[in-house]
């Protein structure tokens, strides 16, 4: 059978139902999907593929998926560091965006943004951020996968007046967006603190018709839960509850301040829980508790947020922060373990974008998403597990080569459809830009 691509690595890490972690086996791509995984000795007889890719080295493994990140904001990385996150956002993040952000600022961070999530191992990102157009462009350039936010907020900004023009804008992106095999959209209300009520009720009733997530930051901090409790009487996730959006399209993205009853809700809802541990250390936002809710069974997948409170989009260090700090918030060693963490970072993070079918396991049928993790480095030895190496001792500098949708974006560390020197003369050009402002 003549086919597209064969690929030979060490290891195929599936993340399949059963975790499959298959050794000298080969994976076969055509048309963009995965057509066949069985061992190598049987794939070269069985296909004459136009390109072999041997990996002798190496695991190849599914694409990670960011399921939370603000991708422009790449161009903020560093600006206004070691704050709360009020006087984080208020003082400083909101007045430089005031200041910045159009489209060709969302287009040139966030093809900074891609380049670095492509050369640390991630396939597909949920965005959240204004001009999300600039964001679908640059993404269609580069041949990454991603949602994108078709965000909503009470207050004008430089891309709409208000609810009304940003779900009107929203929208229209949306229609435009169908015939983008890569590209998906999800509505993106900012934060309970942000966004009332009567815009809610209306992208409740857009996310049913549509069939798409809802993706908002919700109880991001103690600050955020006791001034809702003040000022409404209820805390932002009873709040939700009250007004319907609790149910599999809810993306709830934080969540470090949460009730036993709070977690027994979420997972009779079926609500995901995006975490992200780095940016909430950073930000001393609290800590999810990732393992309680794992354990009740809610489906939690990892982000990054954005690159201005993190301060890098590397899922791969991601995974291991989410699995250390599961064990120490739980006191307990054994919770999150490796695949566990990584499932995170895959599956997990597939199925809160309602993905699961398209990406986030190597197996037949499904897009040829993937990345090769090179395991043969002095810092991986002695390898005795590859899972608990790419999780506890793997560095995003490990990640070779990139594939989306069987399209190699990434090959033996170089980009292939983005020039990383225009890029960083590009980012230079901001920097100067931003860092002389009165």
């Amino acid at each position: 059978m003549e086919i597209e691509l064969l690929i030979i690595p060490e290891w195929i890490i599936t993340v399949n139902p059963e975790n499959q972690v298959l050794r000298h086996h080969a994976l076969a791509v055509n048309n963009s999907r995965i057509v066949g995984i069985l061992p190598a000795s049987e794939a070269e007889k069985h296909y004459r593929p136009r390109k072999i890719v041997a990996l002798p080295q190496h695991a190849l493994l599914p694409g990670l998926v960011n399921a939370h990140t603000h991708a422009a904001m790449a161009l903020l990385k560093g600006l206004a560091d070691d704050l709360p996150l009020m006087d984080w956002l208020q003082n400083h993040i909101w007045p430089a965006e005031a200041r910045w952000a159009d489209a060709e600022f969302v287009h040139d961070g966030t093809q900074l943004a891609i380049a670095e999530m492509l050369r640390s191992g991630t396939t597909c990102f949920n965005d959240m951020y204004f001009f999300p157009e600039a964001t679908a462009q640059a993404v269609d350039e580069a041949g990454i996968r991603a949602c994108i936010g078709l965000i909503v907020i009470d207050f004008p900004t430089a891309w709409g007046s208000g609810p009304e023009e940003y779900l009107q804008k929203g929208l229209a992106l949306h229609d435009q967006l169908l015939e983008k095999p890569l590209l998906t959209t999800a509505l993106a209300p900012h934060a309970p603190y942000t966004v009332s009520d009567e815009p809610l009720k209306q992208l409740l009733h857009l996310a049913c018709e549509m069939d798409i997530p809802v993706h908002m930051h919700v109880h991001e901090t103690a600050f955020e839960v006791q001034q809702a409790q003040e000022q409404n009487g209820a805390r932002p996730l009873e709040r939700l509850n009250q007004l319907g959006l609790l149910d599999k399209h809810f993306l709830a993205v934080h969540m470090t301040q949460l009730s036993e009853d709070e977690i027994a809700l979420l997972a009779q809802k079926g609500t995901h829980v995006i975490h992200c541990p780095e940016s909430n250390l950073k930000l001393a936002s609290g800590f999810c508790p990732a393992a309680q809710l794992l354990t009740a069974g809610v489906n939690v997948a990892l982000g990054t947020d954005g690159n201005a409170s993190n301060n890098d989009l590397d899922m791969l260090g991601e995974i291991r922060t989410a699995a250390l700090i599961a064990k120490a918030v739980a006191q307990d060693a054994s919770v999150v373990p490796a695949m566990q963490a990584l499932r995170m970072a895959t599956i997990n993070a597939a199925k809160a974008l309602g993905l699961e079918q398209e990406i986030g396991s190597l197996e037949v049928g499904k897009a040829a998403d993937m990345i090769a993790i090179n395991l043969g480095t002095l810092e991986s030895q002695p390898l005795y597990d590859p899972v608990s190496h790419l999780v506890y001792c793997t560095s995003r500098d490990q990640v070779t080569h990139v594939w989306v949708a069987g399209r190699m974006l990434l090959e033996n560390r170089s980009l292939t459809t983005l020039d990383e020197t225009a890029l960083i003369a590009k980012a230079r050009q901001w920097r100067k830009k931003i860092g002389e402002t009165p």
